[in-house]
């Protein structure tokens, strides 16, 4: 009984602790102009922290924000992920916090990201670490994408995967488009077929890897933690024994073909192993992981827009066709025609929120307008809730692409992040999803179902993984 009333008090005391005492007397703000914003700490040890993280509908900001943000404004405290936090949706916080990456802010993403990703990910890494690890990335990028090698690549494996589809009245398209996309990530950085096992078992491993990072981190055999954790190690052992296995054959003078990824990261003496297999595991998560969901978003929206859309997109991209000869791969070129695509693309990118934020960390006292971001504590810029900002967006709830005529839009959208940590594979994601749509508008019609809807999990996910109902054009043979 003793015991329980000792538990009980103690209870009640970090109770009172958490939510009414300030977190230090050096972290309170001095100047009396600036204050910290109105928020809730939440419960005792635990904070807001699942209610923040809650699945909800992408394409809407969600009740924990609806309610926060109508209670205390746009900018808010909490307590979420073990600490004290500043949650902001307003574009111009969440532009000042990215645009002063390592001056003012730094990336802190919670330990279960870490052990899954590694210590060398770009999404940790930072200062001059981080930009000669991406400026590998982005060199590769610029000098591949518009590689006539590359786009016929893209081109034929679109081409492929539709054709696989004769004959089906139905497709789980976000499963099948995750083939396609680690398809092309895997032939161009690792020389490795789409058609061969090894990219199947890479897909498999890629998302168990997926699933881990947004998993508690308990060490205990067949939890998701866990089993990410040894998925990582097998990506990592694969691309290790990959590369022994070139050097191997470059002694023997045996090495054949173009330089992939793979190539260039072996040939960096100053990168270390461990720093080699992170670049190669960063680049096919952000090649792989975002152009799918980025497809099956604009499939999403598509279905649910009213027809015109959809005619205004086919129609742009018949006069393309028109152009070419019977079975001509698409070219740079084309891809320069596209412009109400990527309107599309961009639209799809504003209303489904493939990345919903970011996790910051303030590194010394930061004062903006009114406000003051304590040394020490999170910071977390929501994408999501300035993509469908009223203020900002007419009608941001509705699909609409031609918003994307206005000067001006690009600067009220950070769909892939921003400041030095702006994704690096954003361009290739737009080039792989306009080859294909172009494919795809083409050959089929599809609808989906009534209760489909991506969830932010954070990562987007579907109700029903995309289940769509496909019927072929009479005229599909345009390939």
């Amino acid at each position: 009984m003793v015991v329980l009333v000792l538990l009980s008090l103690g209870f009640v005391l970090a109770y009172i602790l958490a939510r009414y005492m300030p977190i230090s007397k050096r972290k309170e703000p001095k100047d009396h102009y600036y204050s910290l914003p109105g928020g809730s700490m939440g419960w005792p040890f635990i904070g807001e922290t699942a209610a923040f993280f809650k699945p909800h509908r992408s394409d809407s900001i969600g009740r924990f924000l609806q309610q926060h943000c109508s209670r205390y404004g746009k900018v808010f405290k909490s307590h979420i992920c073990g600490g004290p936090a500043i949650v902001s949706c307003d574009h111009e916080l969440n532009a000042f916090v990215l645009q002063n990456e390592e001056k003012l802010f730094q990336a802190a993403y919670p330990k279960v990201m870490h052990d899954i990703l590694g210590t060398y990910s770009l999404f940790f890494v930072s200062g001059d670490l981080h930009k000669k690890l991406r400026n590998v990335i982005t060199s590769f990028i610029a000098l591949n994408r518009s590689n006539p090698d590359f786009l016929l690549c893209i081109d034929q494996l679109s081409i492929s995967l539709l054709d696989s589809w004769r004959g089906r009245t139905q497709v789980r398209f976000h499963d099948e488009i995750k083939v396609f996309t680690l398809g092309i990530m895997v032939k161009q950085l690792l020389s490795i077929g789409p058609e061969e096992p090894t990219a199947r078992e890479v897909l498999q491993d890629f998302v168990t890897y997926m699933r881990g990072f947004v998993s508690l981190p308990i060490p205990i055999p067949g939890t998701a933690y866990s089993k990410a954790v040894k998925a990582r190690k097998r990506l990592s052992k694969r691309v290790a024994e990959m590369m022994e296995g070139r050097e191997k054959r470059e002694e023997g003078g045996r090495r054949e073909g173009s330089a992939d990824f793979l190539d260039v990261i072996m040939s960096r003496e100053d990168l270390n192993h461990e720093m080699k297999v992170s670049l190669v595991l960063d680049i096919l998560l952000g090649g792989y992981e975002t152009s799918a969901t980025l497809l099956s978003l604009i499939l999403y929206f598509l279905a649910r827009a009213p027809p015109t859309l959809l005619h205004k997109l086919k129609e742009e991209h018949e006069a393309i066709r028109a152009k070419k000869g019977a079975g001509e791969p698409l070219n740079m070129e084309d891809y320069q025609e596209m412009e109400f695509t990527r309107n599309v693309i961009h639209e799809a990118l504003r209303c489904g929120n493939i990345v919903k934020l970011v996790h910051r960390k303030a590194i010394r006292d930061v004062k903006f307008k009114e406000y003051v971001i304590p040394s020490g504590w999170l910071v977390f810029p929501v994408f999501t809730a300035a993509n469908l900002d009223q203020s900002l967006h007419d009608n941001p709830c509705e699909f609409n692409p031609m918003r994307w005529t206005e000067k001006g839009m690009g600067k009220k959208l950070t769909p892939f992040g921003g400041g030095s940590r702006l994704c690096p594979g954003a361009e290739i994601a737009k080039l792989e999803n306009c080859f294909f749509i172009h494919h795809l508008v083409l050959s089929y019609r599809w609808r989906i179902k009534e209760d489909e809807m991506p969830i932010a999990h954070p990562f987007v996910e579907f109700k029903r993984g995309m289940l769509i109902e496909i019927e072929p054009m009479e005229d599909n043979n345009h390939h």
